[in-house]
């Protein structure tokens, strides 16, 4: 057990933000705990005693894709055996290859592939994992269940609304397993938090979440287009996607600031605090969903995403809202991305790797903050690019999908919750599209009953030759 003190830096912040911090002022007394994954995981224990060896691949190799191969490697051990990987980009290719033979245990170098459709017909895998960006997502998970595989896919599930409810019926019209890259309901610490204060009702009845986003100040990239690297094959990169001016490193990281390819700061961040504050509150569909938006002040970049945004996704006796600022600074340093949920009884706030709890008595704040493995896992210490806080959690969620592998039960981040998460994030893009119109959501047609111009723009238009599913 340990304890430190913290100052809560102060910025511009929304009125739910404001009682937060209101009601947070002694949280800077409070104890802060400790927190580590048991020792003893159920998923883990299953696939270590019933786990059949596992041939597998990966498509799309770059920051998350090694991240997500390499927790598939931790969790597997010597059943996992990767045999092939694919992407546009000869160098990140190669250098996947080298670093996988590193640690599997074969130390074989996977063969190398630059379509997909190729290498699942060639390797016959039993599991694919698909961390490419969004915009190809629907049409490479589809063909790796009709390929057999079972699918660890990234989120969000598809890039537009028609994309995520052809993927939920692909797998329900199969045999497959698919997990999402939701790892928010595989997060120990957050398991923990149900288990002490959710379940038992300490915050009585929750009746209004507030989920944001405030990194602090982004400043807009500015570039000029550049000559496409030989070594990257950027027309199939974009694929069914428009194909826009090619800037430096735009098929790496960057593209998370185009829609073209993917759906903003919604489509990356606040899709996890939807879901996270949806598991935790066991809430399906909301009714309505309205959003307002736009690029207030990093303007003259080359992203064309919004830097401020708040959505409302109504549920029945309860407001679930989003905030993002991305140009001014953050208003909890503990908490720059998370939730805060308000019940009669008390306050819970939550993140990836720590949560806090006060009862509406004047007590102080219970905190309880998530420990890295390195003790377990030393080469978390030294992996580029790790979200070294929340590696836990990732393997907490692939030993999930391995379990489920074995057992063909229903993961914890399910194509049906992947798609309900999504879908709900894509439509506040939608409704701040049109200006901030209301929209009334049908999850029985997968239409909008109120907005003939939001159905309009359910599916995004297809490059050629792809074809929408």
């Amino acid at each position: 057990m340990t304890t430190r003190r913290n100052f809560l830096q102060a910025g511009a912040f929304s009125l739910a933000a404001m009682g937060a911090l209101q009601a947070g002022a002694q949280e800077n007394d409070a104890e802060e705990i400790l927190f580590s994954s048991p020792l003893e995981n159920a998923d883990a224990q299953l696939w270590e005693k019933e786990g059949k060896p596992l041939r597998a691949v990966l498509i799309g190799c770059g920051w998350y894709g090694k991240s997500d191969v390499f927790r598939l490697i931790q969790c597997g051990g010597e059943k996992i055996s990767v045999v092939g990987l694919c992407d546009v980009d000869r160098r990140v290719l190669e250098e996947a290859g080298k670093l996988v033979a590193a640690r599997q245990v074969s130390g074989k170098v996977p063969n190398l592939y630059r379509d997909h459709r190729e290498m699942l017909e060639r390797e016959k895998p039993d599991v694919c994992l698909i961390s490419t960006p969004d915009h190809w997502h629907a049409l490479q998970m589809i063909d790796a269940v009709k390929a057999g595989c079972d699918v660890y896919v990234q989120k969000p599930i598809g890039v537009d609304v028609r994309e995520c409810l052809a993927m939920r019926e692909a797998v329900r019209a199969s045999d497959r397993v698919v997990q999402v890259a939701l790892q928010r309901r595989s997060t120990p610490v957050l398991q923990d938090a149900i288990r002490k204060y959710l379940d038992p009702h300490a915050l009585g009845q929750v009746a209004g979440v507030t989920t944001f986003c405030d990194w602090g100040s982004r400043k807009p990239i500015r570039q000029e287009p550049v000559a496409i690297p030989e070594w990257v094959d950027f027309d199939r990169w974009a694929g069914p996607a428009p194909v826009i001016p090619y800037y430096p490193n735009i098929h790496q990281r960057r593209w998370r600031i185009r829609m073209e390819y993917g759906n903003g700061y919604l489509g990356d961040m606040a899709v996890h605090m939807l879901d996270m504050v949806r598991w935790m509150l066991k809430l399906e569909w909301p009714t309505r969903i309205s959003s307002f938006g736009g690029t207030y002040v990093n303007r003259g970049g080359i992203s064309n995403i919004s830097d401020t945004q708040n959505v409302t996704w109504a549920f029945p006796d309860l407001n679930v809202t989003w905030e993002h600022r991305q140009w001014s600074d953050v208003r909890d340093p503990d908490y720059p991305w998370g939730a805060i949920l308000y019940g009669s009884e008390g306050v819970l706030k939550a993140n990836p790797w720590r949560y806090a709890f006060r009862p509406n008595n004047g007590r102080a704040w219970r905190k309880v903050v998530a420990t890295t493995e390195y003790d377990r896992y030393p080469t978390d210490e030294t992996e580029p690019g790790l979200e070294r806080q929340i590696a836990g959690a990732n393997r907490a969620h692939m030993w999930n999908f391995l379990a489920r592998v074995v057992d063909r039960g229903k993961p914890n981040a399910s194509i049906e919750q992947g798609c309900i998460s999504s879908v709900c994030c894509i439509l506040a893009n939608i409704s701040a599209a049109l200006g901030g119109v209301t929209l009334d959501w049908d999850p029985e047609t997968f239409t909008v009953k109120n907005c003939p111009e939001a159905n309009a723009l359910l599916a995004r238009p297809y490059r050629s030759p792809w074809v929408h599913p």
